[in-house]
């Protein structure tokens, strides 16, 4: 079957390219959920996010009411995306901007954001709402100051949530054939969801609209206790979502459930759907998939229809989510869950998988097999059976004490068997498991012997990593 056609013909800008990006179907990480979810991946449009849908917008609305001149400068206070979208619009129109960003946001963001030509000023994280390094109370001075400027101000302007209304909502009633049931997005200046979500309510009051908070913001708080308190907030690693105040271009009621994230769920999420599905994202991306997963799992219905919210590319945190070293740092990233096929495959080539010696071998026999492959420790096989195990240092001390013992056998002087565990047992278990008593363990796969892991091997594996 040929593939659909598209961009059959010229664009008159890149601008034009804004929006209809495609609704693809999760089917790697949703295994054993039989809802089925479809991520709108809002990293297609030409700046990589879901903002470039209110740049435009966002100018055309002050060039209308005259408020933006012809050479006029656009300020903003933005965690990277809304600067994009507004630079890229900027860029045709012939504006200068300038954009205020917090410091916990990736340098690619703010390498972006200059690539464009924007002047960015980076502001503390760690300060009120209304202290005046905050990123937005900022840049509303500096439009104030700055001759010719207007604010953009995305967390007030109505041409925000209008954008959705009016492209993102109408794209999902089509693309999901009207079948559409849950919405599940997130909200840092809230026009996302508000918009699209009023639109998508307007088609079918039934559908839902969830939204996912990272932890630590204020939002999810707000609306369970429709707003008359909420916790006090903290620090979180996830960028361009979450508040520490509610923005007026959230509209809670069309929400029908609110569900906290942590950074560390968020982060994983994001690396799953760029590793298990390739789509590469953002943390805002994983966080907003992770809550829904959540609810594709508790409906358990396949005729429902769970679309998520892809809201930016992953090209924007490779010094972050995208680096071990940063997550390990952060204490976002579990060590490797190490097994014992990867201590086997670590071992040396030229050692056979199991040396062992059968009950009737003699004690010479078992010391001059243990010299000529180099190993400390035989198990003692009666068929596929272990009855027992040799240990080099044992059988040394006791033919020195007496060289008849050399002719005995195996069966005479061995120790009990040692103990079998699981090919794909964690490193960490294993480790417990050892010990002068247990200097070895035999593997098993499919209930067939594939190998034996002393503490050496073990030992070297771990200093290896």
């Amino acid at each position: 079957m040929p593939a659909p056609k598209r961009h059959t013909l010229p664009y008159d800008s890149v601008l034009d390219t804004i929006g209809w990006t495609p609704l693809i179907r999760l089917t790697r990480v949703t295994a054993g959920i039989r809802t089925p979810v479809y991520g709108k991946a809002d990293f297609f449009n030409p700046g990589g996010s879901v903002k470039d849908r209110i740049g435009l917008p966002i100018i055309e609305a002050a060039e209308r009411d005259g408020s933006l001149k012809p050479g006029g400068t656009i300020v903003e206070g933005t965690s990277g995306n809304t600067g994009v979208g507004l630079a890229l619009a900027a860029a045709l129109r012939g504006y200068r901007c300038i954009f205020t960003m917090p410091d916990k946001m990736s340098q690619e963001k703010v390498r972006l954001l200059k690539a464009f030509g924007a002047e960015v000023i980076i502001t503390p994280t760690a300060v009120a709402p209304d202290h005046p390094d905050n990123y937005v109370v900022m840049a509303k001075r500096i439009a104030t100051e700055t001759p010719n400027a207007i604010l953009a101000n995305q967390f007030y302007n109505e041409a925000n949530p209008l954008a959705h209304y009016r492209t993102t909502g109408p794209e999902l009633w089509e693309q999901s054939g009207g079948k559409l049931t849950h919405f599940v997005a997130s909200a840092g200046t809230g026009g996302t969801v508000s918009g699209t979500g009023k639109f998508l309510k307007e088609q079918n009051p039934k559908i839902r609209v969830v939204g996912a908070d990272p932890t630590g913001s204020i939002l999810a708080d707000m609306w369970r206790t429709k707003g008359r308190e909420h916790g006090p907030g903290a620090p979180y690693k996830v960028e361009g979502i979450g508040q520490d105040k509610v923005p007026g271009t959230l509209d809670m009621s069309v929400l029908d459930d609110y569900r906290p994230v942590t950074d560390k769920d968020a982060f994983a999420m994001a690396r799953r759907l760029t590793r298990e599905e390739g789509l590469f994202v953002g943390g805002s991306a994983g966080l907003i998939a992770h809550a829904a997963l959540q609810v594709a799992r508790e409906l358990d219905d396949p005729n429902a229809f769970v679309v998520t919210f892809l809201c930016d590319t992953g090209e924007r945190y490779l010094s972050k989510v995208f680096n071990d070293e940063w997550m390990r740092e952060n204490q976002l990233l579990d060590p490797d869950r190490a097994t014992l096929d990867q201590v086997l495959g670590a071992k040396r080539g030229d050692v056979p998988s199991l040396v062992s010696v059968p009950p009737t071998a003699t004690v010479r026999q078992a010391l001059k097999l243990m010299a000529t492959h180099d190993v400390s420790q035989l198990p003692v096989m009666d068929g596929n059976r272990c009855v027992g195990a040799v240990d080099e240092t044992s059988l040394t001390a006791k033919g020195l004490e007496n060289t008849r013992l050399l002719d005995w056998t195996v069966a005479d002087v061995m120790d009990p068997p040692l103990p079998m565990v699981d090919l794909r047992e964690p490193v960490e278990q294993v480790a417990k498991v050892l010990s002068k008593q247990n200097p070895a363990v035999l593997v098993r796969e499919n209930g067939h012997l594939a190998g034996i892991v002393t503490r050496s091997d073990l030992l070297q594996f771990l200093m290896a990593r």
